[in-house]
């Protein structure tokens, strides 16, 4: 019984810093403070008040509508904010209710905001990544008196996972800005590997940047060309994906946004890092 009171507020947490997430993502790449003003209607102003707040029951009982001018809510509120919830209870299933269990809810949580902001706007604010960067070396230094660093890194190898991490995105974006003649890398996308390679430390912040670049051209072939064989192109012949962009748009096809991918390889490398590591090694007989 206790077991299901803790993952029943443990949920609810979790879906409450869900709802912030999505402050997070909506405000942030437009140089906003997601503190004030209160939460409103992008349509209409309307300010929303704490019945029409509660995550994931506000939107269902309001049917996806705007209580004052009836205008659309994105389904994108209730998702990420089920899925900030579904990433809290999973890592208390799994870890107890420790404190490798909080990292590792917060980390994670951090990645979905980063992997949807640059999905949405090309763009990975700098609250997302300064956040993530100071929680993983202070947690290190912390879960290190506890006891607790598994599956993170330790303090010595978050360092040089941070300066790892960032150092190998940067020499890869100028690599590919060689090749393709034209910027291949954002600064978000170094700023995010030297979160990602603080907490997982340097071997499987390499190994993170190398699933990414399996999983970009998995959706690339999957997804993009599939909708421009369709004919969702625009008239420049650029592939528009609709994701009810503030900023970025779509999709284009010569512009992908590199965090999207980076994001949910850096939860592989957390996890099942190691593993692949020793696999490979031990395949190839280094």
């Amino acid at each position: 019984m206790i077991e299901i009171l803790e993952g029943i507020y443990v949920f609810m947490v979790g879906a409450a810093i869900g709802s912030f997430l999505n402050v997070c993502i909506g405000r942030w790449p437009e140089g906003l403070s997601v503190v004030k003003p209160r939460s409103r209607c992008p349509k209409c102003g309307h300010g929303i008040t704490a019945t029409e707040n509660i995550p994931i029951l506000s939107w269902l009982i309001l049917r996806g509508k705007c209580s004052s001018c009836r205008e659309r809510i994105s389904i994108q509120y209730p998702i990420v904010e089920l899925l900030t919830a579904l990433i809290w209870l999973d890592a208390s299933v799994h870890y107890g209710m420790t404190f490798t269990a909080f990292r590792i809810a917060v980390f994670v949580t951090v990645l979905l905001g980063i992997g949807i902001t640059d999905a949405k706007h090309f763009l990975i604010p700098d609250g997302f990544t300064v956040f993530g960067l100071f929680f993983v070396l202070l947690t290190a230094f912390v879960a290190l008196y506890l006891g607790q660093s598994v599956p993170f890194a330790g303090p010595w190898d978050a360092i040089l996972g941070m300066c790892v991490g960032a150092g190998a995105i940067s020499i890869v974006g100028w690599l590919g800005e060689v090749w393709l003649k034209r910027p291949a890398m954002g600064f978000g996308d170094v700023t995010l590997m030297a979160v990602v390679g603080a907490a997982v430390g340097p071997a499987r912040s390499l190994l993170t940047i190398f699933i990414a670049a399996v999983i970009a051209p998995i959706v690339l072939l999957g997804i993009v060309y599939p909708l421009s064989a369709r004919g969702l192109a625009d008239d420049k012949g650029q592939t528009e994906l609709p994701l009810e962009a503030g900023g970025g748009g779509g999709w284009r096809r010569r512009e992908l946004p590199f965090g999207v991918f980076l994001a949910p390889a850096a939860v592989i490398a957390l996890f099942h890092g190691n593993q692949i590591i020793e696999w490979y090694l031990r395949v190839s007989g280094l």
